[in-house]
């Protein structure tokens, strides 16, 4: 689930494969604006999806002349990012 407050949409729950596609959808209905700030202080689980889906969140955002910025990454995701090695192109607030 995605919720909007203070300016920044806070990614809440589980982001796998079972919820990146609802979370992709749900993206593209609530994120307004140039800038988008995309926090993931509230993710309780993640597995290579959720690389994925900041993948494919940027692309988009690119496309449609926004900028993002994701922050808050747990451990768990910092350590995917890594392993991955897309760390450049992640944009970071």
């Amino acid at each position: 689930m995605i919720v909007f407050a203070n300016g920044r949409y806070t990614v809440e729950g589980t982001v796998t494969l079972d919820t990146a596609s609802a979370l992709l959808e749900d993206a593209k209905k609530q994120f307004n604006g140039s800038e988008i700030l995309v926090d993931f202080s509230g993710v309780t689980q993640a597995d290579s999806s959720a690389v994925g889906l900041m993948l494919a969140w940027t692309r988009e955002a690119a496309t449609q002349g926004r900028h993002i910025h994701f922050a808050n990454f747990t451990e768990s995701l910092k350590t995917l990012i890594a392993l991955y090695e897309v760390e450049q192109l992640l944009p970071t607030a």
